[in-house]
């Protein structure tokens, strides 16, 4: 369960710095990576949603955030 947290942790820290330099640049980075493919962006955006739904999941469930006052 760990791991997967830090899977998805990184992957949507991936994604937000793919979508920092599209936001500064114009130049979508994701879309050059997958060589085009809108099938295949299309499946890396809905792989940074279920990511983001499991960092969710988890902030819910387990909370780790009770103890910082």
């Amino acid at each position: 369960m760990k791991l997967t947290t830090y899977i998805c942790c990184s992957l949507l820290v991936a994604f937000g710095i793919f979508a920092a330099v599209y936001a500064l640049t114009g130049f979508n980075l994701l879309l050059f990576f997958v060589g085009g493919n809108v099938i295949a962006f299309r499946a890396l955006l809905s792989l940074a949603g279920v990511a983001a739904l499991w960092l969710l999941y988890w902030l819910i469930a387990f909370r780790p955030v009770k103890y910082l006052s």
